[in-house]
């Protein structure tokens, strides 16, 4: 199984919202994870198709995020972010795609794509939500 995440404004009914449009389409969330960033839910979604989920979400005008993405929660103080790219570029692990998935006063969440993903992860450790590379988040 893989994970796919769904990134949205946090309201009332959204994983109701979401459990529908997945189950009418044949889709059973084997697991899931649901972190609130400022007004934003980062929803990680353990399923056993995630191409499919992530096509009937996005049908369905959710965004997600890449499946081949870490996704990690920084605080939002003036250099934590940089601190995790220069452990990343000091470990040698390139990084070819980094995006906002939501910012709050005290926090960010951010998805990765790098070239060693199981490295990254491994470094960066306590800052992962989601391994979109690993069988289990």
């Amino acid at each position: 199984m893989k994970s796919v995440t769904v990134i949205a404004e946090d309201r009332v009914g959204l994983m109701a919202d979401i459990s529908y449009v997945l189950g009418k389409s044949g889709v059973n969330i084997e697991s899931l994870n649901i972190e609130v960033v400022g007004a934003k839910a980062v929803i990680s979604l353990l399923v056993r198709d995630p191409k499919k989920a992530k096509t009937i979400l996005e049908s369905n005008g959710y965004n997600t995020a890449a499946l081949d993405a870490i996704v990690i929660k920084v605080s939002n103080h003036l250099s934590d972010l940089s601190k995790v790219t220069e452990k990343l570029t000091r470990a040698r692990v390139n990084i070819d795609d980094l995006s906002t998935i939501s910012t709050s006063t005290s926090e960010g969440v951010f998805a990765l794509r790098v070239d060693k993903p199981r490295k990254a992860a491994k470094l960066l450790g306590q800052n992962v939500l989601l391994n979109c590379n690993s069988d289990y988040f």
